[in-house]
């Protein structure tokens, strides 16, 4: 399997998308193709050869002269930046070269690559951000992330199908159940978009369970949750915002009471294992659902831990068949409402 590395992208580009990539290498045995400007790439390659054989790793840099900075505008930086690191591993999957692209930078520019390159699986209306978020049973995948934060009710069915095939394909969950955001349990609360999301999701083939609220997203009440792009993104920074408070603040009380505090070698593994849960870099990053390619978009603050898994969500995607599964799926419900 081969993953392309937009090694430039990311706050700690290319330092943590080197190492990340060097990392996943050890972990797997996936060709990692690190694109980006090819003397600055094998720089910062020699500079893990005292802790490994870099002429044994199935790493291999293929050259783009441009970057896409996280401040630019998608569109028109994909669009003028032909050679850039992002648009050239779109590019790679859309030529076959690569099964899959990831990309730690512009989110809405991975996104604008993935379409312009690769284009929409036919009948989907729009492609959506997956991400999975911690609860206190494991984790519950939300879908759409940030990718449309204008939403019409058949982008919110589309959205379930697909979030609901990952789900069981990828991370592994029998029939998940998938809930819809709003603003109580009762199918007669909500906005208009909502509502109308609501009719159209109970009559899919999808294990629908109905409205949840916000918080029930950390109490496991579904497996996945469904919501336009604004809503998505709102709970996603929210989400991490929370957790590294909490964990402050377990490190704050401690610091108050000695003997707490005395005791933390013995609590140590246990609230190593708090971080863990909450920690985004566990994930990788979030797939692009609906596009006819696989491409995984990560954190803007992405550290190495982050990139390794998230070329490594990128493999199980394509291992597991996701663009193809999501295609039949659409097209299966698209001739069913025709």
């Amino acid at each position: 399997m081969i993953i392309a590395v937009d090694a430039m992208g990311g706050d700690f580009a290319p330092e943590a998308t080197v190492e990340g990539a060097i990392l996943a290498d050890k972990a797997s045995k996936h060709k990692i193709l690190l694109v980006g400007p090819e003397k600055l790439i094998a720089k910062e390659l020699l500079k893990h050869s005292k802790r490994c054989d870099i002429m044994l790793l199935n790493i291999e840099i293929v050259n783009a002269t441009e970057v896409i900075a996280m401040d630019e505008h998608p569109a028109k930086a994909v669009r003028q930046k032909k050679d850039s690191s992002l648009s050239i591993c779109a590019k790679l999957v859309a030529e076959g070269k690569a099964d899959a692209f990831v990309s730690m930078g512009n989110s809405g520019a991975a996104m604008a690559a993935a379409l312009f390159c690769l284009k929409r699986i036919e009948g989907v209306i729009r492609p959506a951000i997956a991400m999975p978020f911690p609860t206190i049973d494991g984790h519950c995948t939300i879908a759409d992330m940030g990718a449309n934060v204008d939403c019409k009710p058949e982008q919110l069915l589309q959205f379930g199908i697909m979030a609901s095939l990952f789900s069981e394909k990828v991370i592994g969950i029998e029939k998940p159940r998938v809930g819809l955001v709003s603003i109580g349990e009762e199918p007669t609360k909500g906005n208009e978009l909502t509502l109308a999301a609501f009719n159209l999701l109970k009559k899919a083939d999808i294990n629908f369970i109905g409205n949840v609220e916000g918080i029930d997203i950390p109490k496991a009440k579904a497996d996945v949750v469904i919501c336009d792009g604004f809503v998505g993104n709102v709970i996603l920074k929210f989400g991490e915002g929370l957790a590294e408070m909490m964990l402050k603040l377990v490190k704050k009380e401690l610091k108050q009471h000695p003997i707490a505090w005395a005791s933390l070698p013995f609590l140590w593994f246990a609230i190593k294992d708090l971080r863990n849960k909450v920690d985004y870099s566990e994930f990788g990053g979030a797939p692009l659902l609906g596009i006819n390619g696989v491409c995984i978009i990560g954190h803007g603050s992405s550290n190495s831990k982050a990139v390794k898994n998230a070329i490594l969500a990128g493999a199980r995607a394509v291992k597991h068949n996701l663009t193809v599964e999501i295609k039949e799926a659409i097209a299966s419900y698209n001739n069913k409402v025709i």
